[in-house]
């Protein structure tokens, strides 16, 4: 924490997820995901990889193409 009453450090959080073991245990392929929620490979690949975190609509289509919930999918990284 910062001495200066006026400066807040902030401490980021990010998102996992298990995309990935949803997708193979599905026996979907990157491509055939991609199609389904009208994404590219390349953002898939991204999400799976955590470089990329979905916006709110892209996290609900993911999560009703695999039959879960968007918190079965996704979650939060505390700060270490």
């Amino acid at each position: 924490m910062s001495s200066h009453p006026y400066i807040e450090i902030v401490e980021y959080k990010t998102v996992g997820n298990n995309l990935r073991g949803f997708r193979l245990g599905a026996g979907l392929t990157q491509e055939e995901v991609a199609r389904s929620i009208g994404v590219t490979r390349q953002t898939v690949i991204a999400m799976e990889k955590g470089n990329y975190v979905p916006s709110v609509l892209l996290a609900l289509m993911t999560a009703k193409l695999f039959g879960r919930s968007v918190e079965e999918l996704f979650y939060v990284i505390e700060p270490r």
